[in-house]
């Protein structure tokens, strides 16, 4: 039998709510997806746990029984797992954060370290994905931190109220292509001539400002490459196939060693502001030091 620990989280919450439109506002979910893991949960079992004729919602006397372990099973999973982070390291509770892969790279580092520099004792344990994996880990409660190119637009999809978040600093994306022999640029924006487009898939994160700023400025281009990624884009850029928009953190080092170059003036440039997400219903004592600590000013720049 294969049960995941989320399903009888979910059916405590529908227990304690009644309502599978509440439970799933609990969850952190749409509707339809609470609806799908309830009955996953009971097509796993082979039992039938809510009656759904009445409203609001009852559980079936199997349900009723059920709920007994499932409550216990969540409470005593997690005590051990508070125990194992009490017992993880002398430095006390570790921070778990989801990033932006440039981020993860090219800014944690350094801001982690003026942290811990200026007395904040932490431990963290980082993990480098796309926004939209982040965002789900942090509802699920998968981890404490989000740290994350803010969307002025989508602003990560998720309720302010819930989901505070944090200014941290702020970059650009870049237009960047290869270099030729001479050492310049392969290709130029403000060169009315249209040029190959290594452009990023449709709903990507980051694909949102940069299409913006393309419909507004009328770029002529072919779109020669798609993906969601950033490092994917930059390493078709380093084999001359076309023009790339990336984070600046991601290409520092390249446009220093002279094998990418800014394609195009400050017109052609997208801002970027980094932020550092949390769930506000999470009373993580690291997590709120740290918060407390950030609203102070804490980590910025020298």
């Amino acid at each position: 039998m294969n049960l995941e620990m989320k399903w009888l989280e979910d059916f405590s919450a529908l227990a304690a709510t009644r309502s599978f439109s509440q439970a799933a506002e609990r969850r952190f979910v749409t509707q339809p997806a609470f609806s799908r893991r309830i009955r996953a949960l009971e097509e796993t079992l082979g039992l039938t746990l809510v009656d759904r004729a009445h409203t609001p919602i009852e559980l079936t006397e199997a349900g009723q029984l059920f709920l007994v372990t499932a409550r216990s099973v969540v409470e005593q999973l997690g005590e051990v797992v508070r125990h194992l982070h009490q017992l993880e390291g002398r430095q006390g509770e570790v921070l778990q954060i989801a990033a932006a892969h440039s981020l993860a790279l090219g800014f944690f580092p350094t801001w982690f370290a003026r942290l811990r520099a200026e007395g904040l004792n932490l431990t963290s344990r980082l993990v480098a994905t796309n926004v939209g994996e982040a965002v789900h880990a942090l509802r699920e409660g998968a981890c404490d931190l989000i740290l994350a190119y803010y969307d002025p637009d989508a602003s990560l999809q998720m309720d302010p109220e819930i989901f505070p978040s944090l200014h941290l600093g702020t970059t650009s994306m870049l237009p960047v292509c290869a270099v030729g022999e001479d050492g310049k640029a392969l290709f130029d924006l403000d060169s009315g001539q249209t040029v190959p487009l290594l452009a990023y898939s449709a709903g990507a994160f980051l694909g949102r400002s940069v299409n913006l700023l393309l419909r507004q400025r009328a770029l002529r281009s072919t779109t020669v490459y798609e993906t969601a990624m950033a490092d994917s884009l930059k390493s078709m850029a380093l084999q001359g196939l076309g023009v790339a928009w990336v984070p600046q953190l991601s290409v520092t080092q390249e446009l220093a060693r002279g094998e990418l170059a800014i394609c195009g003036g400050p017109q052609w440039h997208v801002p970027l502001e980094i932020r550092l997400y949390r769930c506000a219903l999470v009373r993580k004592a690291a997590v709120r030091l740290l918060w407390r600590r950030l609203e102070m000013g804490a980590g910025a720049p020298v």
